[in-house]
């Protein structure tokens, strides 16, 4: 095996590994997957220990941020002990960064363990803060479950970045509202145009799609904006409202394509590698990982190979008045 960092075809570093523990959630969310959902038999999820042996290698091969995410993470049985051996890779400074994507409902729970293990930010999905609509959206969801868990992640001392979908029709009457409250309650703000992945049956994302370019004039009818030159790496592009002095952020896969800096690959819980969210090319790392239990070289040689075969951008586009580039798959079977 070789220290040689994954470089992709297109000569883009990747060092920010997504990995989905879990394909379960407590929520039913209308974009994210369908009400009466089949989830997989748990033989076929990979092992919290061997969850830690497939990061362990990529964080060997170069990967700095680990962001942990589902279905809900923290669902997950024994999910803390994962996290905890996670800690020891920030400990040494081999990874900079541990984070997790939730929906916030197991936060007052966890909030105090997940610091302690050295998570700073976490990114809470929330789509709403009108508890009759979050219901509605979520199906299952329960707002001030949410709003507890986020005042309990503040209180542990994390960073907070809401992430909110943008649906026409449901949540636009709350652009400023949702805005306001960010500001006063100290939290970053993230909104995401909706993507076209999984048969939701009634769910038609044409009727959902809220384009972020309107969005954004919305915004700008009341506020002073300004571009920031920050990049991640990610899919974010971010604004500053002058009067707030808050950063907006804006994921745009369907009005722009961000692919040009993409850095990060997506591991699922069954140790399918998908290079890109809105392709369906992955590659199958159970198989190495199970065949070679006492040596990481084949593991290492199949996530190299799959690195070759990261595409240059994903296919996503509503252009054409109908959801090309449209993905099989759900979004919990990936990650968020």
């Amino acid at each position: 095996m070789t220290s040689a960092p994954l470089i992709d075809p297109f000569a883009r570093p990747v060092s920010y590994l997504r990995l989905s523990v879990t394909d379960r959630c407590d929520f039913r969310c209308v974009y994210c997957m369908a009400e009466n959902m089949t989830f997989l038999p748990k033989k076929e999820l990979l092992s919290l220990e061997e969850l830690d042996r497939l990061c362990s290698r990529f964080i060997a091969l170069g990967v700095r941020k680990l962001r942990i995410t589902g279905g809900e993470p923290l669902v997950r049985r024994d999910i803390m002990t994962f996290f905890r051996a996670m800690s020891r890779h920030l400990d040494s400074g081999a990874l900079e960064e541990l984070t997790l994507t939730t929906n916030g409902s197991q936060l007052e729970r966890f909030a105090g363990d997940l610091a302690a293990c050295g998570v700073k930010r976490i990114n809470v999905s929330l789509d709403t803060l009108d508890a009759e609509k979050f219901t509605e959206v979520t199906r299952w969801g329960r707002l001030p479950q949410v709003l507890r868990g986020l005042e309990a992640a503040q209180k542990a001392g994390m960073r907070i970045k809401l992430n909110a979908v943008a649906l026409k029709g449901f949540n636009e009457d709350e652009l400023f509202s949702m805005t306001q409250w960010c500001a006063a309650q100290d939290m970053d703000l993230t909104w995401i145009e909706v993507m076209p992945m999984g048969d939701l049956g009634n769910e038609d994302r044409l009727d959902q799609y809220w384009s972020l370019k309107d969005l954004r004039a919305q915004l700008e009818s009341r506020y002073r904006v300004t571009d920031l030159a920050e990049r991640s790496g990610g899919p974010a592009r971010y604004l500053r409202l002058e009067e707030t002095g808050q950063k907006i952020g804006l994921i745009t896969p369907m009005s722009h394509n961000f692919c040009e800096s993409c850095n990060r690959v997506r591991l699922t819980c069954t140790g399918q590698l998908y290079m890109c969210l809105g392709q369906e090319d992955m590659a199958d790392l159970r198989k190495p990982l199970r065949d070679h239990p006492d040596s990481d070289a084949a593991l290492e040689a199949a996530i190299r190979a799959a690195i070759q075969l990261k595409p240059k951008g994903h296919d996503f586009d509503y252009s054409r008045q109908r959801a090309d580039g449209q993905m099989s798959r759900h979004m919990s079977h990936t990650g968020g």
